[in-house]
């Protein structure tokens, strides 16, 4: 069958929008030849037109409402010079009325006279009428009539898509913006599309349970939260656990950001505040979700040198109102998600507001096996793809990275032209998230190679002569984003930390510079990111943890968040001396202990240096090869012999 066979016509879609322009358009062709002159007639005198009449050059006349008359010229006179230029009818037609009286005296002298110009056959015809005055009146009224619908027209289309529409913005201002979503709607997450995260599952499911079936709870006594806080890192599932609430609940659930009550005007945020819970007790009982909600809850005074009359916290004053004050409602329970409770306001955190605080931390290593089964559901993968391996290769990565590790695989699989997504695959994922792309085209000359190749055996050797050191996986001198080289480890997952680990770790990360002073008696400045994780891991020891014997047990962390609002430091000048002495001679400490642990391993760390040049990367293997097998087994090597 061709291809014009196949074609049909296009359906041209009815706008009701080419109705109104027909009518308006109507209207206007009705306004302008309504009237059956294009030029106005002219007004003339009684006398004048007396003399007219007498010299037999008017055709008709017609009389309104016995107090103005129509003065239409015949054929005879239109052809004189002296009326060239009188009023022509539409299209120039010289119909008339030519002339108009608008006060022809008294009317039974005018109707005499009349007759007796008829009676003299200086008159054909004339005739009396009643006109109503709305013709006038509709001419005057009609402008202002098509100004107003034009007007009309305008409001309704901005107006028109509420808060969303572009013109919504203005005249909704004040509406919320939260998006409704009810078992109709599309969202289609459920509870077991959140891998890991039992706990946080648990207390937002008991939530879900109660507005499905409250006398469960109700009959012994017990309420339900108003409000439930989801706090974690970013990436960590927060608004996943939302959406899933959403696709679980057969109750409305209204979703927005907390930046969506923020406004430039005056009063904005707390008329959207109050039309959110509006809307959410009329449909009650509901669920409203505020996605990062420190947008609009910080505490109040500290962000702002505006005083009390600050529009944010206007809106989290009625925030606050609406969630535990006069005339709540307590069917219409809050869920909040943030990356940062610490700089909430108290009021915001109280019992009676949000209950509950669910934290959703960073998954261990079964959660992240979970997440990896979800997110590689969709994959075309090798099928013995080990999913504890990968679970393994990604300590401390978050829902969100994983999910991006699947899918970086798949791009790398893709670009290979590879059947299936397979182990190595998300390997050069996890290295390509976690270091960078590879610029193997990057110009190294072979001094900054040998340089380069130094510094990375430096961290691997040091490493590896260390027991709470975490174990190498793979070090490489291929350009990486920004860095020259990278070395991959794989920290055991600690709950505590304790000083002799951190030293360790210290030392490790400081066993680059200290290489390159072992072998060429200098430095250089490829050390910068070394020397900021070390600086980071020495000031928390000091001023965090309390690990420190000349500071003492003391932390000057404030875990509330008022201390960044501070404008001095929490200890004196001679206290920040001491801080800063003893953060120089930690790091200098495991600079010199590296040193020393290269100087006994030179020739290893010169070998070591070789096979990278040679090769580029170098695994764990070859470290067992030229150092023999590790001191220290890792706890999963100590729980495999077990």
């Amino acid at each position: 069958m061709s291809k014009e066979n196949n074609s049909q016509p296009r359906k041209i879609k009815f706008n009701p929008m080419w109705l109104y322009a027909a009518l308006v358009g109507f209207l206007v062709f009705l306004y302008v030849t309504g009237s059956t002159n294009i030029k106005d007639p002219s007004k003339i005198s009684t006398s004048t037109f007396r003399q007219y009449l007498e010299m037999g050059l008017i055709d008709r006349v017609v009389v309104y409402n016995t107090t103005e008359a129509e003065v239409y010229l015949n054929a005879a006179a239109l052809k004189q010079p002296a009326f060239k230029d009188v009023a022509k009818g539409v299209f120039g037609a010289p119909n008339g009325p030519h002339f108009y009286l608008d006060d022809i005296g008294d009317g039974e002298t005018f109707q005499k006279n009349l007759e007796n110009a008829v009676a003299a056959k200086k008159l054909k015809d004339y005739n009396f009428e009643k006109r109503s005055d709305w013709g006038e009146i509709l001419s005057f009224l009609f402008p202002i009539i098509i100004i107003v619908i034009f007007w009309l027209y305008i409001m309704r289309r901005m107006s028109a898509g509420g808060a969303g529409g572009p013109g919504g913005q203005i005249f909704n201002i004040g509406k919320s913006k939260a998006r409704l979503f009810d078992e109709k709607s599309d969202i289609k997450i459920t509870f077991k599309d959140v891998a890991g995260l039992e706990g946080a599952k648990e207390e937002i499911q008991e939530i879900v349970e109660f507005l499905k079936n409250p006398e469960r709870y109700t009959n012994l006594g017990g309420k339900i939260p108003k409000g439930a806080l989801l706090v974690g890192p970013p990436g960590t599932g927060k608004t996943l656990l939302a959406k899933a609430v959403a696709g679980e609940a057969r109750v409305p659930f209204f979703s927005l950001s907390g930046s969506d009550f923020v406004e430039m005007f005056v009063g904005v945020g707390a008329s959207r505040v109050r039309d959110l819970f509006k809307q959410a007790k009329e449909k009650s009982p509901a669920i409203i979700f505020i996605d990062e909600i420190d947008a609009v809850g910080r505490a109040r005074g500290k962000n702002s040198f505006s005083g009390g009359n600050d529009e944010r916290e206007n809106t989290l004053n009625q925030l606050l109102t609406e969630m535990d004050g006069f005339g709540t409602n307590s069917n219409v329970i809050v869920l909040a998600a943030t990356n940062r409770s610490d700089v909430l306001d108290k009021a915001l955190m109280r019992a009676g507001r949000f209950d509950r605080q669910i934290f959703v931390d960073l998954p261990d290593i079964r959660e992240r096996k979970e997440i990896f089964e979800v997110h590689l559901k969709p994959l075309k993968k090798v099928e013995d793809l080990d999913t504890d391996f990968l679970a393994k290769q990604t300590p401390g990565f978050s829902g969100a990275d994983i999910a991006n590790v699947c899918n970086e695989a798949a791009l790398i699989a893709a670009r290979k032209n590879k059947p299936a997504v397979d182990k190595q695959d998300f390997l050069d994922a996890v290295d390509r998230i976690v270091g960078g792309l590879e610029k193997k085209n990057k110009i190294i000359t072979k001094e900054e190679k040998r340089a380069i190749a130094i510094h990375e055996a430096g961290h691997a050797t040091v490493s590896w002569m260390l027991e709470h050191a975490a174990p190498l996986v793979k070090v490489t001198i291929v350009p990486r984003g920004q860095s020259l080289g990278a070395a991959w480890y794989l920290p055991e997952e600690r709950q505590i930390v304790r000083p002799d680990q951190m030293l360790d770790e210290m030392c490790a990360t400081m066993g680059g510079r200290a290489a390159e002073k072992v072998t060429f008696d200098t430095i250089s400045t490829g050390a910068l990111s070394d020397l900021e994780k070390v600086t980071r891991q020495a000031r928390a020891m000091v001023t965090i943890f309390g690990l420190n014997d000349k500071i003492g047990n003391v932390t000057y962390y404030d875990s509330s968040g008022q201390a960044e609002y501070s404008f001095s430091k929490p200890y004196s000048e001679d206290t920040a001396r001491v801080i800063d002495k003893e953060i120089s001679d930690l790091i200098e400490s495991q600079y010199q202990r590296a040193i020393a642990i290269l100087e006994e391993n030179k020739e290893k760390l010169f070998q070591l240096a070789d096979i990278l040049i040679e090769r580029e990367v170098i695994f764990k293997d070859d470290l067992e090869a030229i150092f023999g097998q590790r001191q220290w087994q890792t706890a999963e090597e100590a729980d495999k012999q077990l």
